[in-house]
């Protein structure tokens, strides 16, 4: 599989502060489980969910959801998850 970002290289047309990357704690940084509201990735995030819980604590572990499947998520959302989150898993149910 090619995974190409379309967007690579272009500068966005307003720039924000990037938010601090750093080493990634597994075992306790909080995590989002992020669903695109596609049949499926509720359960797909359940099962990732409960797969976590077998090797860290879960009370850091959160859903959030796009509201349409066919919609990008709103620049607010992903501004949200990026401050709040560590760790962003991705769900694409079908």
């Amino acid at each position: 599989m090619r995974i190409v970002n379309p967007t690579f290289g272009v500068a966005p047309a307003e720039s924000k502060p990037a938010v601090a990357a750093g080493p990634v704690n597994w075992l306790n940084d909080p995590i989002v489980l992020f669903g695109n509201n596609k049949p499926n990735a509720k359960e797909l995030l359940e099962g990732v969910k409960s797969k976590l819980a077998s090797v860290r604590p879960i009370d850091a572990v959160d859903y959030i959801f796009k509201d349409s499947a066919s919609q990008p998520a709103p620049a607010g959302m992903i501004d949200e998850v990026a401050h709040k989150y560590k760790i962003a898993l991705l769900a694409l149910g079908d």
